[in-house]
């Protein structure tokens, strides 16, 4: 048995687990002071840096970084884990563990939840693009010279960002953590140094300054709120990385490290601007001066890669999510790291994800603009995470309906305000990342609505076991030597590659298995849980696999691991049998007409099963149906 773990050996696993944290979790979030409080000041705000103003925002910046984050994730939204793991769609599973009563309500909540989660795509698409854009811009803060080569540096960079992905996280990951040290250190040096020269910025902590900016300014004020949300944009990769590092890493890393160093920096830009409202141009480099600016410019261009490099692999992470819970079609996904799970590279999305980032780049030129079409999805995101909370609070906690609406009753009018502020941006860029999600939730839904179609259509010319064993003794064929493992998505039934089969070849293997793979709610499934079988007659076995979301299904690993079968799987004997339905679309019989084509397009372009289930290509036979929906 392995001894317990100790006090000091947990303390020591801790650190490596927070300095991953401080690389992954906190790279979006951490390089917001390059462009959030700019932005509170621009020219499109109509908000004058006045001494009122600026202690007024740099309190809603202060109050938001701690009831939002702080409070909402960190405390509270964090303990609605599925099986340690976090993020939209996790929680999405974990409710839907329990029936909601209507299933009208259910349905809006799920595909709430299927919005919330497309929306992150639409993040995943501009935050690379800002992040470095505001970044190499420092270059035009040093000297005009750099001007015209803002843009193509930031491609330059973009492209070589979206190229090396295929080689993983694992390979770079090491230095994400060290870097954010060193990042997170400068920003708080950087913000001290200003604070000691101007200390009544402190005043800002008080929130009666937020009240008072409201007073004052009124509509304009509340319409800031869409801009000071940019200080909380990482929000939801605090709760989607959850299952990478845990929740005392990463709650331990925000208050000891990140907060302290985002409140300082903003402090400290605030300072600078009481004592020089001019520097309102870019106040984040305007903190130092000559030869400081260059080596601050390149290691805020490194911490904006990783912060690009995290969300690209959140988005790697939710599409395979979404896949294993049948979302979207089949397609390649690579595992870069034998140990993570969660480290994987999706080729199509990475080159969807760079056309669209750059094209960002070449359409709105500078990052203040593309921070009109930031926010937006983020804020809905954290709606719906706040709606979706209350049905984990009543139904998986089991709290009053009391308690539960006085907790949402606070976070809710707050996520409602910063989502009510951008609205006002979906004309001036916002309508991009709702165009994104739209688009991705009209796949997801076409994809689910049409597998439960193919599936009717397979129930109506499928066979019972009954009745196959029944035409089996009636028509005895030929038995072979050797293996024959046949997939099936219907436990149950009799999979209509083995009938057809029999019906044409007129041949049966020795040794039969029906394999029915499962995809759990839950994240992962231990080994212990990972086969089920069940003798049905003779030399037939269906057998049931388990695999978590997050899971890589490995079935050829998995049959060879089990004792639980009369024979050894995965020798040259043993084939593997899959059903291919090529599905064809006839009118006034399922979807509209459009969605059906849609439908076919992605049925016929999804990833073929053998490559998704890593079988060995040499050892697969595809047996075709033609079916109608």
């Amino acid at each position: 048995m392995n001894a317990p773990k100790t006090p000091a050996s947990r303390f020591a696993n801790l650190w490596p687990l927070c300095l991953g944290s401080l690389g992954i979790v906190y790279g979006d979030i951490g390089t917001s002071p390059l462009y959030a409080l700019r932005e509170c000041f621009a020219d499109h705000s109509g908000l004058v840096a006045s001494e009122h103003n600026i202690l007024g925002v740099l309190s809603l910046i202060t109050w938001s970084l701690i009831v939002v984050i702080s409070i909402k994730y960190l405390l509270v939204v964090m303990r609605a884990d599925n099986d340690g793991e976090g993020g939209i769609l996790a929680l999405m599973a974990l409710v839907g563990l329990h029936e909601a009563p209507k299933s009208r309500i259910r349905g809006v909540v799920i595909l709430a939840g299927l919005f919330g989660a497309a929306l992150l795509y639409g993040d995943g698409v501009i935050t690379p693009a800002i992040s470095v854009l505001s970044a190499v811009e420092g270059l035009d803060v040093a000297t005009p010279f750099f001007r015209p080569y803002v843009v193509p540096i930031t491609i330059v960079i973009l492209t070589g960002l979206f190229w090396v992905q295929h080689r993983g996280t694992e390979k770079v990951g090491f230095v994400f953590g060290p870097v954010m040290i060193v990042w997170f250190s400068v920003l708080t040096i950087l913000g001290l140094v200003q604070i000691v020269q101007e200390p009544d910025v402190l005043r800002a902590v008080n929130p009666y300054y937020l009240v008072q900016f409201f007073e004052h300014n009124g509509i304009k004020g509340f319409l800031i709120l869409g801009v000071v949300f940019l200080v909380v944009t990482g929000g939801e990769a605090l709760y989607a990385d959850m299952g990478h590092f845990g929740k005392t890493p990463i709650r331990l890393t925000w208050f000891t490290v990140v907060l302290p160093a985002l409140l300082t920096n903003y402090f400290g830009q605030g300072a600078l601007l009481l004592r020089n409202p001019d520097a309102i141009a870019h106040p984040f480099y305007h903190l130092v001066s000559g030869w400081l600016l260059y080596p601050l410019v390149l290691l805020s261009t490194v911490a904006t890669i990783v912060a690009s490099q995290a969300v690209i692999s959140g988005a790697f992470s939710l599409t395979m999510q979404a896949i294993q819970s049948g979302l979207m079609p089949r397609m390649e996904i690579r595992h870069t790291s034998d140990e993570e799970f969660g480290q994987v590279y999706v080729p199509l999305v990475n080159w969807l994800m760079m056309i669209g980032t750059i094209g960002l780049v070449v359409l709105f030129k500078s990052s203040s603009a593309l921070a009109s079409a930031y926010g937006i999805a983020i804020t809905t995101t954290m709606v719906i995470t706040t709606l979706l909370l209350f049905l984990a609070m009543r139904e998986l906690w089991h709290w009053s309906l009391p308690a539960a609406l006085f907790v949402c009753g606070i976070f809710l009018p707050i996520d409602l305000a910063f989502f009510g502020a951008n609205l006002i941006k979906v004309l001036d860029g916002g309508w991009l990342p709702l165009l994104i999600a739209t688009a991705i939730v009209i796949v997801m839904t076409t994809w689910d609505r049409g597998r439960d179609l193919l599936v009717e259509r397979i129930q109506r010319i499928g066979m019972s076991d009954d009745d196959f064993f029944a035409k089996l003794d009636e028509h005895r064929p030929q038995r072979v030597p050797g293996t024959a493992i046949y997939l099936w998505s219907r436990p149950g039934d009799v999979p209509l590659a083995l009938v057809q089969n029999i019906r044409m070849n007129h041949v049966v293997h020795e040794m039969i298995i029906i394999l029915h793979i499962n995809f759990s709610r839950r994240p992962r499934v231990p080994a212990s849980e990972r086969i089920k079988v069940e003798r049905l007659r003779d030399d037939f076995y269906r057998v049931t696999m388990h695999f978590g979301f997050v899971q890589n299904p490995n079935v050829p690993r998995a049959l060879r691991l089990t004792n639980q079968l009369p024979v050894k799987c995965g020798d040259k004997n043993t084939i593997y049998v899959i059903g291919r339905e090529t599905v064809l679309s006839v009118p006034n019989i399922g979807m509209a007409p459009w969605r059906e084509r849609l439908f076919v397009f992605m049925s016929r372009n999804a990833l073929r099963a053998n490559a998704f289930f890593s079988l060995p290509s040499d050892q697969v036979l595809e047996i075709g149906t033609q079916i109608e929906i």
